[in-house]
């Protein structure tokens, strides 16, 4: 049988723009292309702006993760100015991502992900039922709750920026806002009300104590046996449903991760250095490599990007983001042995390519590397051993499960403001490089800057899609969704369900795609998609 290639252009409601090819042998994938379509140019548009443009520019670079951006914009300048940030500031700045990030959980499981649960693919299942009835988008009852629960955090982000998304809350030297005590019993009652009627008596079944006794694999099905409220709640029906159809068995990816970690610690941060941040954030990170099952800690400094096949004109070597000039090719052919996407290559210059998101961040999370006040969670990291190593299944388990430990951040840092401290100490601007990092809900976020007689001359990000999407590097190596895809079963080349599905695992974000087409004859004009 000849192998079949199959074009996916746009593989839906996943972050920004993405088209797929496949290569198809026998039912399997035998070989992927991933191709990031949609030029963005925000590096080209905050060259020569004034250095704090960032703040404003870069929260619009994402639909869903403004904070994360904003984040990473304002520590970019905290470390370039050599500022002092009050902890009150560090402590709201990490609750306005956490809270964004929590928002994002459910809206992201039902309106993205488990939507394909649903697909007639899967009508054989004894779970079909089920699923349509809790799922289904906009009619299941799931999906309903979860997605209307989602609003509610980012109003706690709202009492903090004024509104949700693209606040510019956070500046250099702390954030513009010093929130009232009133506007504390707030935050907390919408957190306690997302707990009450979302996480505990919906994806639970069960208190956030007892899921948290939770400490291994065994564990975890100990506890889906406990009680008919925690095999019957979405986390274990989720659970049940993705090993019978198989979740469990592709999608697996290159075995490699890596995180920035992210919340820097409000009392080890407040003067912020590129070198000392590694040794000041709550979460650690790092680099997991799952065949020799070592941790180490991650270094911006063994970062790389490669444009062998990236539409840029900058000699096709790897390159170090401060090294950019970011080129793009202005006729850019499409050319799958060639150059076939605005997305660059992202490698670590000993370990190579690594994947990026939740799952990475709690593998990372169960090593014994950094420091011993550091947070340590080793649950997903015994599950991926248990079964066999990664998978699109165990994927979705790592992203909702770190939804506990980001709640209980939340509670943590209500408890710790100090009302009447400072907020904000004004910096001195200066020439200079700094770099700002976090974890995007959906993996390592990193922005550089280099300031040079006032103004911005290089600014240069990578986002999660772009360590996930990218294309081949210059040794041909395939970038993580690409190796993930090869092995996947299409039983149906005309529904192609599990490439959306493996996609999906890794990077997604809410996205519209408007077509334009002739009115007499039919034919698309144009082609438009935003987050």
């Amino acid at each position: 049988m000849a192998v079949q290639t199959l074009d996916i252009s746009p593989v839906g409601r996943v972050e920004g723009d993405l088209d797929v090819r496949v290569d198809i042998d026998n039912g399997v994938v035998t070989n992927a292309w991933t191709q990031a379509e949609l030029f963005r140019g925000f590096e080209i548009i905050l060259r020569d702006k004034d250095p704090q443009a960032g703040l404003v520019v870069t929260p619009r670079a994402c639909g869903i993760c403004g904070a994360s951006h904003l984040t990473c914009a304002a520590w970019a300048l905290d470390t370039a100015w050599g500022t002092e940030v009050p902890r009150n500031a560090i402590l709201a700045r990490n609750l306005g991502q956490l809270t964004e990030s929590i928002q994002s959980q459910p809206r992201y499981f039902y309106g993205l992900y488990a939507i394909d649960m649903t697909n007639k693919k899967y009508r054989n299942s004894p779970f079909y039922e089920e699923a349509v009835k809790r799922f289904a988008p906009f009619t299941g009852t799931s999906y309903e709750q979860g997605v209307t629960i989602s609003g509610k955090p980012v109003e706690i982000y709202a009492l903090l920026g004024g509104q949700w998304p693209h606040s510019s809350y956070m500046v250099p030297g702390g954030v513009m806002c010093a929130p009232t005590l009133t506007d504390i019993t707030r935050a907390w009652s919408i957190l306690e009300y997302y707990k009450k009627n979302w996480l505990e008596s919906l994806w639970l079944g069960c208190t956030l104590e007892r899921y948290e006794q939770i400490k291994t694999h065994d564990d975890f099905l100990a506890w889906l046996d406990e009680r008919p409220e925690h095999a019957n709640s979405d986390l274990g029906f989720y659970w049940r449903m993705g090993l019978d159809i198989g979740l469990d068995k592709y999608g697996g990816g290159i075995g490699k991760y890596v995180s920035w970690g992210y919340l820097p610690h409000e009392d080890r941060y407040q003067k912020p250095t590129i070198d000392g941040r590694n040794a000041a954030v709550i979460m650690k990170s790092g680099v997991y490599d799952g065949e020799s099952d070592t941790h180490m800690l991650m270094d911006q400094k063994f970062l790389r990007e490669n444009t062998t096949h990236a539409w840029y004109d900058e000699g096709g070597q790897d390159i170090h983001p401060f090294d950019r000039t970011t080129k793009p090719i202005q006729k850019n052919d499409l050319d799958h042995a060639g150059k076939y996407s605005w997305a660059t290559s992202v490698r670590h210059i000993e370990s190579g390519r690594l994947e990026a998101g939740p799952f990475a961040r709690q593998l990372i999370a169960g090593g014994r590397h950094g420091e011993s006040w550091q947070h340590y969670d080793g649950l997903i990291l015994d599950m991926y051993k248990k079964m066999g190593g990664p998978s699109l299944h165990l994927r979705q388990i790592a992203r909702m499960h770190e939804t506990i430990k980001l709640y209980r951040e939340c509670e943590r840092i209500l408890r710790e403001f100090r009302l009447n401290d400072p907020w904000y100490i004004k910096p001195k601007e200066k020439d200079g490089r700094g770099w700002g990092a976090t974890e995007a809900i959906r993996g390592a976020l990193c922005h550089w800057i280099e300031v040079k007689d006032g103004k911005i001359k290089n600014y240069q990000i990578i986002a999660p899609t772009t360590w996930n999407v990218g294309p081949r590097d210059g040794g041909e190596k395939l970038g993580p969704i690409e190796q993930a895809l090869v092995g996947t079963p299409i039983a149906d080349p005309t529904d192609p369900v599990e490439v959306g599905h493996v996609a999906r695992s890794f990077d997604s974000c809410l996205v519209c795609t408007v077509h334009a087409h002739d009115k007499k004859t039919g034919k698309e004009l144009a082609r438009f998609r935003t987050a």
